[in-house]
C-alpha cells in the first residue's frame, strides 16, 4: 500500500503563492474515523480567509489563538470534499468500504489532499444522481443558508426573503433555499448576475450600485446578509414586525450581541442537513453552482478568484487530476 499522497500545505499566512503542493504521509483513521479518497474538494471563501489571516471584524486574535498565531497549526487546508470510503476505523460499521460519501472536516481541514480522515459521523452518504463536484460544491454554503432559514429564521410559505450577495456560495443557496421553503425572494447582486439570480428563483432583483441596502424602501420578513456589509441597524430597519436578521458574515460584536430576531455565527456541521442538501440535489431542487478549476496545483488562482470578492457559485478542485 502507497504511504505517500499529494496534498496541498500553508506554512504560514499570506497571499495565494503561499499555498504550496507537496508528499505528505497517508492519513490512518483511528477509532471511529473513516480514511476517504477524494474525488472534489471546494475551495471557499472560508479557505481564502483562513489562508490570509483575514477574519470578520473583531475576530483576528480569537482565530489566531485558534487557528495558530504565525501559521496555521493544521497545514493541509480545505474543509468538504467528496470521495469514496477506502479504509475504516475500528468500530465504524455505518459506511462499507467503495461507499460514496460527502462530508466536512471542521477545525482539521485537511480536505486539499488527495486522501482525508474524518469521523463516520462527519459524512453522508452521496446518492448515484450526485456527481463528486456537484456534492463537494453544495455543502459549504449550503449548510450555512439552510442554518439560518429553516432552523434559526424558520422562513416558510408566504414569508419574503431578502438576499444580500445572492451569487456567492452561500448566497445562491439563500435564494434557492428560500424559494424551495415557499418565501418570495428578492435578492441584490451586480446586474450581469440578475439573470443567473431569476434563473434560481429570485422573484425580484436588484443592483447594488444603483439602488445601495441603505436605500431600499420595501420591508421583509428575513434579511440574509451574506457579504458582510450590511450593518445590524440597516437590517433591522428593513424587517417586518417580527422579522428575522441574518448576519452570515459577522464582525465579533455582532456575533456576542445577536439575540432575539437577529442571527449570526458559524453554522452546525451535520451528516443530517448533509444528506438533506444531497437529496434535494439529486432531485433537481438545489443547483450547486460548480466550477472546477483544476487539480492541487490549482489552488492558488481559486484563491485569487475569491480574493476578488467576484466568485460566483462555488469553486472545486480534483485532488487526483493530472
Amino acid at each position: 500500500m502507497e504511504s505517500q499522497m499529494m496534498a496541498a500545505s500553508i506554512d504560514g499566512y499570506g497571499p495565494p503563492e503561499v499555498i504550496t503542493v507537496r508528499a505528505a504521509p497517508i492519513p490512518v483513521p483511528r477509532a471511529g474515523e473513516v480514511r476517504v479518497r477524494v474525488a472534489a474538494a471546494a475551495v471557499t471563501s472560508g479557505d481564502a480567509r483562513i489562508r490570509a489571516a483575514r477574519f470578520p471584524r473583531g475576530f483576528g486574535f480569537l482565530a489566531r489563538l485558534g487557528i495558530g498565531v504565525r501559521r496555521p497549526r493544521a497545514k493541509v487546508p480545505g474543509v468538504v470534499f467528496s470521495g469514496r470510503v477506502e479504509q475504516l476505523g475500528e468500530g465504524v460499521t455505518s459506511f462499507a468500504l467503495g461507499d460514496q460519501v460527502a462530508g466536512m472536516t471542521g477545525g482539521r481541514f485537511g480536505a486539499h489532499a488527495e486522501q482525508v480522515v474524518v469521523p463516520a459521523t462527519a459524512l453522508a452518504g452521496k446518492p448515484d444522481a450526485v456527481s463528486h463536484v456537484d456534492a463537494a460544491g453544495i455543502l459549504f454554503g449550503g449548510t450555512a443558508a439552510l442554518h439560518f432559514l429553516r432552523d434559526r429564521a424558520r422562513v416558510g410559505a408566504g414569508q419574503s426573503v431578502l438576499v444580500n450577495g445572492g451569487s456567492g456560495s452561500v448566497g445562491s443557496s439563500a435564494v434557492q433555499l428560500a424559494r424551495h421553503f415557499g418565501a418570495t425572494v428578492t435578492a441584490i447582486s451586480s446586474v450581469g448576475n440578475h439573470p443567473l439570480l431569476q434563473k434560481l428563483g429570485a422573484q425580484q432583483v436588484v443592483d447594488y450600485r444603483s439602488t445601495p441596502v441603505a436605500s431600499l424602501e420595501e420591508r421583509f420578513d428575513a434579511v440574509f446578509d451574506a457579504v458582510g456589509n450590511v450593518r445590524r441597524a440597516q437590517g433591522l430597519r428593513l424587517l417586518n414586525p417580527g422579522g428575522s436578521l441574518i448576519l452570515a458574515v459577522a464582525s465579533l460584536w455582532e456575533t456576542v450581541s445577536a439575540r432575539g430576531r437577529v442571527f449570526a455565527g458559524p453554522a452546525p456541521e451535520r451528516s443530517e442537513d448533509f444528506a438533506f442538501l444531497l437529496d434535494l440535489v439529486a432531485r433537481g431542487v438545489l443547483d450547486p453552482l460548480v466550477e472546477t478549476v483544476g487539480g492541487l496545483d490549482a489552488l492558488p488562482e481559486a484563491h485569487r478568484r475569491i480574493d476578488t470578492g467576484r466568485k460566483i457559485g462555488n469553486l472545486v478542485i480534483l485532488p487526483h487530476a493530472a
